[in-house]
């Protein structure tokens, strides 16, 4: 049994497996060909963090491949009156053949999947945000090919999405490029990469995207730090991701964003909303990523 926890716990031809299963199962729902390898398997979606396309790519995709759905929140289960999260975790996975969680720390995260007797995935955590990482390269694959020595320029907060780049980099070979505000800057530790090579950080969000391949970023204010909003407001002045920006990039870089967007904050209009932005594919690509990790996680390699 294998769980999903951070971007990490597969290797280089897990993924490459991974993506090829991305591509074939898109591929079938384009055509409106009927997939339903998962059929009488039943996900459990446990939210303590609200999100939208999160819970609309995994319920849409377990329902597409046959499976069913439990959906759960802290405000309608035991999660939220202060039962262990091992008790939780002992119940639930009886009753469920898989587990994704989106909460807040990555201890919790790892504390179920310690007592679950399923695979358990990671939906987002403070640390970690490997499905949308999955989908963010299989977005590059699609438009340019194999993301092996390029460059992505992550520009904005060091967070979950930040770090998870550093592992997807260091794993599948390329570089990633990361500029931050003082106060904000990443956390290599965090990130907990092998090769120290695979990224550099930059004071000058302009000069770390000369070159890149990619350019990315994020909202400056993640779910749960509303608290910061204001004092993140004056930090990321001058991280706004611009057509300038793009400019110092190559002619035919993409630009992508996990979503929501906050046009004028995080990144212009003009760009998130211009030719070199990918960003509904890249939202699309989430359930086709997903659907074909809970294949994965549930069935193993299939022929």
């Amino acid at each position: 049994m294998k769980h999903y926890l951070q971007f990490k716990d597969f290797d280089a031809t897990e993924y490459a497996y991974l993506f090829e299963r991305v591509a074939l199962i898109k591929a079938k729902f384009k055509a409106y060909e009927k997939y339903q390898p998962l059929t009488d398997r039943t996900l459990a979606m446990i939210f303590e963090k609200a999100s939208t396309r999160t819970r609309v790519s995994f319920e849409a995709g377990m329902y597409q491949m046959g499976g069913s759905v439990v959906h759960l929140t802290t405000g309608d289960s035991q999660l939220g009156r202060a039962e262990p999260i091992e008790d939780s975790a002992r119940v639930i996975s009886r009753m469920t053949d898989l587990v994704m969680i989106r909460t807040f720390e990555q201890s919790k995260l790892e504390a179920f999947a310690a007592h679950s007797r399923v695979p358990v995935i990671n939906g987002l955590t403070n640390e970690y945000h490997p499905c949308q990482i999955l989908a963010d390269i299989f977005t590059f694959i699609e438009h340019r090919g194999d993301i092996k020595g390029k460059t992505v320029a992550w520009i904005g907060d060091g967070n979950n999405m930040a770090h998870t780049w550093l592992q997807a980099a260091d794993i599948l070979g390329f570089k990633v490029h990361v500029a931050a505000p003082s106060g904000y800057r990443i956390d290599p530790q965090v990130g907990a990469v092998n090769n120290p090579n695979c990224w550099q950080a930059f004071d000058d969000p302009h000069a770390a995207c000369a070159g890149a391949d990619l350019v990315t970023t994020d909202v400056w204010t993640s779910m749960g730090y509303e608290a910061e909003n204001d004092a993140r407001l004056k930090a990321f002045d001058g991280w706004r991701v611009t057509q300038s920006m793009m400019q110092q990039a190559k002619p035919d870089a993409l630009f992508m964003h996990c979503l929501p967007a906050h046009r004028g904050e995080e990144v212009d209009a003009d760009v998130i909303d211009g030719p070199q932005s990918v960003v509904w594919d890249e939202a699309e690509n989430r359930m086709h990523a997903q659907k074909a990790l809970m294949e994965y996680l549930l069935l193993g390699r299939l022929a």
